[in-house]
């Protein structure tokens, strides 16, 4: 790990500046599906998933992540028709009530329109565009802030025996191949967000190794987002369950933010709040040290 100054990039939301690396931005995630990992079917109808939105908000959330398709290792797609189902209405609710930015978490060039048209800011795509041609005209056309994920194979393939033979030259150049596809599809390269897609096609030592050293993305001279919020690879570590990882969450992302990480996606917003500002004060008392002698 290379505790470097955190670059600082302005992107556009709504017309606005959106500036990432001044402080560390926190994600709230709002799972709208039966069957994901940590929290499946706890926020699967409309009013639980816009009331847990909302006390995410209240707890702190800079950013609210609507999904309606779980990307748990070994899950299936679900139909377009079933997803925006799922996610519309609490967009919708969402916008009347508040200013903040949502992300619509999808694969799908179709939800992620119609997510946009109901009040959806970022586009969140774990297939980097991969998974349907269309995204990357969407993202052009709507201008929005476009998350590109690097995984390894799909959902349904990627913890089976993942391998790598250069594990972060293979990951950036991934990254910078998604981030070329997207320019050439019409997209700001400025728009562009990076996430190493912790648990995404990963071992445990892989995970280790990403969070420990993310710095190393620094060469895409992207804002860097992480999500390691409760996932396997702490549960193993802690032999933990799900809900009780949380403790474990906020070591791996205070170890992301000393690295370099601009956005935390997390379950927990006010457990993860306390560390993300914990450890942007401790980069901030670093740095300063550093220019005082």
């Amino acid at each position: 790990m290379n505790l470097g100054l955190r670059p600082v990039f302005q992107l556009t939301l709504r017309s606005r500046p959106w500036v990432l690396g001044q402080r560390t931005q926190i994600m709230g995630i709002v799972n709208v599906t039966p069957d994901s990992f940590s929290d499946g079917g706890k926020w699967a109808t409309h009013e639980a998933a816009v009331a847990h939105a909302l006390r995410l908000v209240h707890a702190g959330a800079d950013i609210l992540d609507i999904g309606g398709e779980s990307t748990r290792p070994f899950s299936d797609p679900v139909p377009v028709e079933e997803e925006l189902r799922r996610v519309l209405p609490v967009i919708e609710s969402l916008r009347s009530h508040m200013d903040i930015p949502i992300s619509i978490d999808t694969t799908k060039a179709e939800v992620a329109y119609r997510a946009i048209q109901a009040g959806a800011d970022i586009i969140n795509d774990v297939s980097a565009l991969r998974f349907d041609p269309e995204m990357g005209a969407v993202a052009a056309e709507t201008g929005v802030p476009l998350i590109l994920m690097h995984m390894l194979g799909t959902p349904k393939t990627m913890q089976q025996s993942p391998h790598y033979e250069a594990l972060f030259s293979e990951i950036i150049r991934f990254l910078e191949e998604r981030i070329h596809a997207a320019v050439s599809a019409g997209v700001d390269r400025t728009q562009i967000i990076v996430d190493p897609g912790i648990g995404f096609g990963k071992t445990v030592t892989h995970n280790l190794r990403l969070i420990r050293d993310l710095d190393a993305l620094a060469v895409l001279e992207r804002p860097i987002l992480l999500g390691a919020s409760r996932k396997r690879f702490i549960g193993s570590i802690l032999n933990a369950s799900t809900e009780d990882r949380e403790i474990g969450t906020a070591v791996a992302n205070a170890f992301g933010i000393a690295a370099g990480a601009h956005i935390l996606r997390v379950h927990d917003v006010t457990i993860q709040r306390q560390a993300a500002l914990m450890a942007d004060a401790l980069r901030e008392a670093f740095w300063s040290q550093d220019a005082n002698g």
